[in-house]
């Protein structure tokens, strides 16, 4: 009976690993070689749409298997995702006289409700290890044959002497800014799998894993991605501080990996150019905010209007212009800045209930900092702890100057990032050793329905939206005449203000 339960058990890892595995390539293939896939709706819209169906059968699946396997007692712990969720749909009811009031809260509902059951799903299997180790192996053969075709590409290009590379690379995304947002979540991680995994003695693995670090370094500075050179060398102090000596390794892998990606953008974009066409390609770093500070005013001034609760959801798209130096500059369909949009459209007690999140989170995380600081020496724990602190703690303060959880492909990437974070921070899970109860079973076949309506409704309003945001794009561009500015969608200035519209 032991044999046949243990080969079971074994059975379940693998099959769970070979999903995640599966899921995880899916992904990357989808956010970085969008080119070269069938996208039926056009990159950005089914990347979107990938994201929140996946989000959808996710959530619903991670209710019903945890549910069954911990009881109701596991719901429990997930109560700051809870509230945070809870928050949003009333705010989608109570602003439900808008058109399409349920989408952008039902996806943010889902992300954060997502990670947070990756990070238990991870945990109450015992995976998690084995989970970072793949995600991080997939993400460095991913990202090396995007900075070896990322060089092909450049150096064609200055053989045939063109100056500017900014439309070039990085390539396969419509705005560096979605590409930078995927090179914050992930440079922290990539030099992590020289340390783990089965492959971390393989020398030829180890220059792999430094190459494809070094060539998005190479990528940042060529591209002017100020925001992400200055988040990912934030998350990387922060976390080598907070650590310390358990995590050096890691730390003097990040910073190898930087320093050959600086040789390597001289190489490139100044001794090459140098001698083929007698012309440095150094681009000049701007100190100016791109016409960011408009937007955080604006964004601002709308939270206060319906102070602590927002003007709803979309509705930096639909309100009256406050301020006219907003009405003076750029429009985008987003003020660059997650947190101000959050506040002006959900308010600042969103915005509280998000702190709430953070703070439970950095408890836990101080608890797991204590247990790799007391070894006092370097170990694999750590390595984990490290890497994957520096990416989420890059990632927040991205978001504080642009859009970066609203992208599609950043989410995709960063829903990963942060649920292998939350596993690595929460403590051990321990299934219960009896068999579910009846009463077990119906709670939660219960919430499994609840939350399988919840996530249908979802579903079919994105797609109403998208076929009226479709149908409004004819309209948009004959009469508007400019810029979609993508938000949800690529076409993103949908719906707008109502003068706006048909």
């Amino acid at each position: 009976m032991n044999d046949f339960k243990t080969t079971g058990i074994k059975l379940m890892d693998k099959v769970s690993d070979f999903v995640f595995l599966a899921i995880t390539f899916v992904v990357f293939v989808v956010v970085l070689y969008a080119d070269f896939v069938f996208m039926p709706l056009g990159n950005y819209a089914t990347q979107r749409l990938i994201l929140t169906h996946s989000l959808g059968v996710f959530v619903v699946f991670s209710f019903g298997f945890l549910g069954w396997r911990h009881g109701w007692g596991l719901y429990a712990k997930l109560w700051p995702a809870w509230l945070i969720s809870a928050f949003l749909l009333l705010n989608a009811v109570v602003f439900s006289n808008s058109r399409f009031s349920a989408v952008e809260p039902g996806m943010y509902t889902a992300f954060f409700l997502g990670f947070a059951l990756l990070g238990f799903l991870s945990k109450s299997l015992g995976r998690t290890y084995y989970w970072v180790v793949i995600y991080c192996y997939v993400a460095v053969a991913m990202t090396a044959l995007y900075g070896a075709v990322s060089i092909i590409i450049y150096l064609f290009s200055v053989i045939d002497g063109l100056a500017s590379l900014s439309a070039g690379i990085p390539w396969g995304f419509t705005n560096v800014r979605y590409w930078s947002h995927v090179a914050t979540w992930l440079i922290p991680i990539i030099p992590l799998a020289v340390l783990i995994g089965p492959f971390r003695d393989n020398m030829l693995w180890r220059s792999l894993v430094v190459f494809s670090s070094a060539s998005w370094w190479w990528i940042i500075l060529l591209s002017e991605a100020r925001g992400s050179f200055v988040s990912v060398v934030f998350g990387v102090l922060l976390s080598a501080i907070l650590i310390g000596r358990p995590a050096i390794l890691w730390f003097r892998v990040s910073l190898f990996c930087l320093v050959i990606g600086i040789l390597m953008w001289l190489l490139l974009s100044v001794v090459i150019p140098s001698l083929l066409i007698g012309e440095q390609l150094i681009p000049s770093i701007s100190s100016s905010t791109s016409g960011r500070i408009p937007l955080f005013v604006e964004a601002w001034s709308m939270s206060l209007v319906n102070f602590p609760f927002g003007l709803g959801p979309q509705s930096w798209l639909t309100h009256d212009i406050l301020r006219k130096e907003y009405f003076q500059s750029a429009k985008f369909g987003h003020p660059h800045n997650m947190y101000l949009m959050w506040a002006a459209e959900y308010g600042w007690l969103f915005i509280c209930l998000l702190l709430l999140f953070v703070v439970q989170s950095i408890w836990l995380f101080c608890n797991r900092r204590i247990e790799v600081r007391d070894l006092n020496k370097p170990c694999e724990h750590a390595y984990l702890l490290a890497a994957f602190t520096a990416a989420v703690s890059a990632g927040l303060l991205h978001g504080g100057v642009s859009a970066v959880f609203m992208a599609p492909g950043s989410m995709l990437i960063g829903i990963f990032i942060l649920g292998l974070f939350h596993a690595l921070i929460i403590p051990e899970i321990v299934a219960s050793p009896s068999s579910p109860s009846k009463n077990r079973f119906f709670f939660t076949f219960f919430v499994f329905l609840v939350v399988s309506a919840i996530c249908i409704y979802w579903l079919v309003k994105i797609w109403e939206y998208h076929a009226a945001m479709t149908k409004d794009l004819d309209f948009y561009r004959d009469n508007i005449q400019a810029e979609t500015f993508p938000r949800f969608w690529s076409h993103g200035n949908f719906p707008r203000h109502p003068d706006l519209m048909p």
